[in-house]
């Protein structure tokens, strides 16, 4: 009996010494950290035509704008690749009161992301066929790619019909 609980304590010491040892060891080196360079995104702009900022444009001029691709460029003018963006058309609409019938101005809005450009031919003619004085075209969250495929945020880009 004595001999039997000397092996089983034996044992249980012999276990707790393994398993300490084994929580005592020193993780494996760690792998050097590769140097990676610093990058600096340059200030990109989103441009349409000939559009670069906010800007009010003719009715005329809009529509024909409306349908060019989107273009990303720097300050030195270097063209990055459009990887998405968001498109906001703010209409004019009215709205009636039920009760009075009275007719008051309004605002309506159409949106929706796109990964390419330019806008899809049914935004182009549906647009076209309603676009008018006072609304806006609003290309906003507009994400770039470089040639080393990084992601560089550009600038939005609103036109205000006149």
């Amino acid at each position: 009996m004595a001999m039997r609980i000397f092996f089983k304590t034996a044992f249980f010491m012999l276990a707790c010494f393994f398993i300490q040892s084994g929580f005592a060891q020193k993780p494996a080196g760690k792998k050097p950290a590769t140097a990676t360079q610093k990058f600096k995104p340059p200030k990109l702009y989103t441009t349409l035509g000939s559009f670069k900022d906010s800007t009010g444009v003719p009715l005329e001029q809009a529509l024909n704008i409306i349908a060019m691709p989107l273009k990303i460029v720097d300050d030195k003018n270097t063209e990055y690749r459009v990887s998405s963006y968001q498109f906001l058309y703010k209409r004019r609409v009215v709205t009636e009161d039920e009760q009075t019938g009275k007719v008051s101005p309004a605002s309506s809005i159409l949106s929706n992301r796109f990964t390419s450009t330019p806008l899809p031919e049914i935004w182009v003619n549906n647009i076209g066929q309603e676009l008018k004085a006072g609304e806006e075209l609003f290309f906003f969250d507009v994400i770039a790619r470089d040639a080393q495929g990084r992601v560089i945020n550009a600038s939005s880009l609103k036109i205000i019909v006149q």
